[in-house]
């Protein structure tokens, strides 16, 4: 596992960045979601094409969640509308947190 630094952290999700492979985490309670930095955006952009309203019902335990499904079609990943919005604000700090790293590092 890459030495990671956290660029975000917003309720359950963590966004981190590994200095050296520049690989990107997302972090959600049991999960570690891998990237690479173009996966990442492009990830990131699928997510916000994904309409909590239009994607989400009601589980066994009452709660309202969004499922949003993955090329692997036995597996998809649930949030309920804290997470999601929390899942969304920490993917662009981390964004932002990149730009900054990127400006300080080209400026060496």
């Amino acid at each position: 596992m890459c030495d990671a630094k956290i660029l975000s952290q917003k309720g359950t999700s963590v966004v981190s960045r590994c200095s050296e492979c520049q690989c990107l985490f997302i972090w959600h309670h049991n999960l570690i979601l891998s990237f690479t930095p173009d996966q990442f955006i492009q990830f990131k952009n699928f997510t916000i094409d994904l309409d909590f309203g239009d994607h989400s019902f009601p589980f066994p335990d009452g709660q309202e969640r969004v499922v949003m499904r993955t090329p692997v079609n036995d597996i998809q990943l649930t949030f309920t509308v804290d997470e999601w919005e929390d899942f969304h604000v920490a993917m662009d700090e981390a964004i932002y947190m990149q730009e900054i790293y990127a400006l300080v590092d080209g400026g060496k």
